[in-house]
Parts: C-alpha cells; sequence; structure tokens
C-alpha cells in the first residue's frame, strides 16, 4: 500500500526558523494530493522531509506501514520531479529516463520494455536519441515524468514542476499529469503555488502559511468553505474579495455596514452573527456571487450597492468589473456580454446568500 502519514512534524532551520510547524497529514492510497500555498509556506520542505532530502527536525514520516525517517532517500521507494527538470545534458533521452534502472542493476531487456512503456505514455517515443538541449520545456518536463514512472515506485512526488513552463504548456501538462495518475492509479503528493492548479488536480488540497497546515479537504469544500480568511482569499482566481466593516442591526434586522455601503443578511445568518452587532468583522464575497443590476430582473434593494466601475477587463467568455465603493476595491465576474462605461457609476447586486464573514481578531469563519 501507498498511504503516506505525516504526525506532528516540524522543521526548524538555523536561528530558530520554523519552515514547517506540526503538520499531521495521511495520503491515501492511490490518491492525488496538492499542497498549495505562498511562496516560504512549507510545502516544499514538507514534501522533502517526505522525499528523505530534508533531516526531520520532530515528529515521523510513514510511507505505507514503514517509519522512514532515517531511512535513505534512495531506498523509500519514491520517485521525484522537479521544477528544474534535473535531467544530464550529456545523457540521451533514454538514458536519462534508465538512469536510475542501470543503477540497480535492472536487466538490460527490462530497461528497454519500462522506457518504451513509459515513452509510449508520454508520446515522447520518437524523442529517445535526442540530447536535452534539443528538447522543449515541455519535452524536457515529460522526459522529467518518465524518469519517475519507469522507477514504478510507491509515490510520485511532484514540486512546482509546471512553473518553468509557458501559459499554454501549462494547462496542456496540467491535464496529461492529471491523466497520467488515472492511467497509473498511484499515489502522487504535488507541490505547486498556482490554486488553479490545486483545484484542478487534486483530490484533496491542502492549503499552507507560514508552516502550518490551515485547511485540508477537496477541493470545492475548501473554495466554498473556507475555513479562515487566509484560505478565503487565497483560494479562488479571482481571489475572494474581503471587506472589513461592522454588523448594525436597524428595525430588527442585521446589516453590514462598510462604511459607504449596507447590505442586509439573510435571516439564517443572524444567530451566528447576533453576538457580533456592533463588532468590527471582514465581509467576504466571489467575484462570480456580484452581478450588474442591468442583468438583474429582481433584486432586493437592500442588496444593491452603487460603485464606480474602475477597470474594465475582458477575458473572452466573461469580463472583470474592477469596482470601488469609495473605500474598498472589489472584482465582478460578469458575462461577456456586459459593457459598462469605465469611470462612472453603476449599480450592482449582491447575493447575499454566499457571503462569508470573519471573526476580526481571530480570522477564523464564523459564517
Amino acid at each position: 500500500m501507498a498511504q503516506v502519514s505525516l504526525r506532528n512534524v516540524c522543521k526548524t532551520f538555523a536561528g530558530n526558523v520554523n519552515a514547517v510547524n506540526n503538520v499531521s497529514l495521511g495520503i491515501e492510497n492511490k490518491e492525488f494530493m496538492v499542497l498549495v500555498g505562498p511562496s516560504g509556506c512549507g510545502k516544499s520542505t514538507t514534501l522533502r522531509m517526505i522525499a528523505g532530502l530534508e533531516e526531520i527536525s520532530s515528529g515521523d514520516v510513514f510511507i505505507g506501514n514503514k517509519r522512514v525517517n532515517d531511512v535513505p532517500a534512495k531506498d523509500r521507494d519514491i520517485a521525484m520531479v522537479f521544477q528544474n527538470y534535473a535531467l544530464y545534458p550529456h545523457m540521451t533521452v533514454f538514458e536519462n529516463m534508465s538512469f536510475g534502472l542501470r543503477l540497480r542493476h535492472i536487466p538490460k531487456q527490462e530497461i528497454v520494455q519500462r522506457v518504451s512503456e513509459a515513452a509510449d505514455i508520454l508520446g515522447i517515443k520518437r524523442l529517445l536519441n535526442r540530447k536535452p538541449r534539443e528538447l522543449s520545456g515541455g519535452e524536457r518536463q515529460r522526459v522529467a515524468v518518465g524518469r519517475a514512472i519507469v522507477r514504478k515506485p510507491m509515490v510520485f512526488l511532484f514540486d512546482e514542476p509546471l512553473s518553468n513552463l509557458d501559459a499554454k504548456m501549462r494547462v496542456q501538462m496540467r491535464t496529461e499529469i492529471h491523466k497520467l495518475h488515472i492511467r497509473l492509479q498511484t499515489t502522487i503528493i504535488y507541490v505547486t503555488h498556482d490554486q488553479v492548479e490545486a483545484m484542478t488536480m487534486g483530490d484533496r488540497i491542502a492549503v499552507m502559511k507560514d508552516g502550518i497546515l490551515h485547511q485540508l479537504d477537496d477541493p470545492i469544500d475548501v473554495y466554498d468553505h473556507p475555513k479562515n480568511k487566509f484560505v478565503a482569499s487565497f483560494i479562488g482566481s479571482p481571489p475572494m474579495n474581503i471587506m472589513q466593516g461592522r454588523i448594525i442591526k436597524k428595525e430588527g434586522r442585521l446589516y453590514f455596514d462598510e462604511g459607504k455601503i449596507q447590505v442586509k443578511l439573510v435571516e439564517g445568518m443572524y444567530k451566528k452573527m447576533a453576538s457580533y452587532v456592533g463588532s468590527e468583522i471582514f465581509f467576504g464575497i466571489r467575484s462570480e456571487d456580484v452581478y450588474d443590476k442591468l442583468f438583474v430582473s429582481e433584486a432586493p434593494p437592500e442588496n444593491i450597492v452603487r460603485v464606480n466601475c474602475e477597470v474594465f477587463e475582458p477575458m473572452g467568455s466573461e469580463v472583470y468589473l474592477y469596482l470601488n465603493t469609495g473605500r474598498h476595491t472589489f472584482i465582478a465576474r460578469v458575462g461577456a456580454h456586459d459593457r459598462p462605461k469605465v469611470n462612472q457609476e453603476m449599480d450592482v447586486v449582491f447575493d447575499m446568500s454566499k457571503v462569508h464573514f470573519f471573526d476580526k481578531s481571530t480570522e477564523e469563519t464564523i459564517v
């Protein structure tokens, strides 16, 4: 079995720098787990500790049912794909892919068979006699993945493998790696700072910041039910709009008062928000939950907000509107047919059933 388990894992560097702080994480057999977070959050360090390339300060790492803290990297039955491909420039593609097998004295016939199968899967059979300098970035990445495949490891580890590719190639390789996981039915742990990669590829995603695991869940639950303000603002493209204001009560109803705008809470939120009346909180709303009033047939007056459209950004199938309340700037993601005038006021509608509130002091989700 290729389960991977981290139990209270910590990594402290010189100068008492805590890169990874008490991370516990269980990865199931055949699962595609993505570690995601901003640069310096500890995700690559966590991956390197699983691989045996970084010493663990405290805690335990298990691969299968075996504790591997003191097991050398070469004996952990893992294969790692690096950001910079790490191909030998003087070797052909075949020699690069077969290098690890030759070190293990695998019979030549089996080496040829494994390399041929992997090259077939990745569509690089015609490249086997070329050197890395003769390949494009996407082709080099396929070779690096192929070198991992031929090992037939228990676990594949990917450390930001697509960050050196252009936007179009990243999308293509993202799909290829996802298809590869379905075909190979093996455990993959994938590190990225790109939350779009995390959302589209992972069975589950682990969101990290400052060495701390903030949320572990399937991508849709992380998107719809973030546990705190950081997760809410990090996951999503564009990120969730966050505004600061206070909860007020008028005529028995609760409102979020931003200073320039007021919107009424749905009654289902009253119970949880009652204790915050008069208090400063953070208000969050996704860009797709803000609509141009012109295209909404019926909207409660309490949900209509007057804003200034500062920037109109066409994206092809949709449009991003950068709107200003006078205190906060936020983004609405609307249909491609929407063409508001820049630097003029317009009315937008908030879908108040989709909003999020976060405690001002703890930044934890309230509702």
